[in-house]
């Protein structure tokens, strides 16, 4: 049954986690490695993979043989990755021709909006509200994706080089912190 309460509550969650507007550096340097994004295609491929989790996640990964642990810290390696790459100004991640396609679904779309820390919220508000709610939330936030992803140019242009360069190390170091935090939180119970 649709609640309107449950909406909000899971919209909220999802936003944090999924954390948009803390991602602007990422989305920027890939961007700026990449030449330029699509943003329709990232919001429609992170649409289309928190549903598909949402509904059959836990089987989906039990059909390869993964648990949520095994995918919350591959995660983690991805992210870690990404904040040495902003942190450290080296590049790790290497695109091929047609690179804007691919870098706007790996790994913005996976595992930067649509990750293990989304995926693993989606499962644990499963728990608490009714799905459709939890669908709907979802589909909220995609408007607020879309529109960073559309407005990375002004973004870039309203904060300038030296404005991106510090945002960028800032961020960088928080999404390490994210991954270690993440790593450290699911390899007990993949180790256990």
């Amino acid at each position: 049954m649709i609640n309107g309460a449950e909406i909000l509550s899971c919209f909220f969650i999802l936003f944090a986690v999924i954390d948009i507007i803390g991602s602007i550096p990422i989305i920027l340097d890939i961007k700026r490695k990449v030449g330029n994004i699509q943003p329709w295609t990232t919001t429609t491929v992170s649409l289309i993979l928190m549903l598909i989790f949402l509904v059959a996640g836990e089987r989906f990964l039990g059909f390869f043989g993964v648990d949520v642990y095994s995918f919350a810290v591959a995660g983690s390696f991805i992210l870690f990755f990404i904040a040495l790459e902003m942190i450290l100004g080296i590049k790790l991640f290497k695109q091929k021709e047609g690179g804007e396609k691919a870098a706007s679904i790996v790994p913005l779309a996976f595992p930067v909006i649509a990750g293990a820390g989304t995926f693993s919220t989606l499962i644990s508000l499963r728990a608490e509200y009714q799905m459709i709610n939890i669908a709907i939330a979802v589909i909220l936030n995609m408007p607020i994706i879309f529109a960073v992803l559309k407005l990375t140019n002004r973004i870039e242009r309203f904060l300038g080089v030296g404005g991106i360069a510090i945002l960028e190390k800032v961020f960088g170091i928080i999404i390490l912190a994210i991954a270690v935090k993440l790593f450290s939180k699911n390899l007990p119970s993949l180790l256990g």
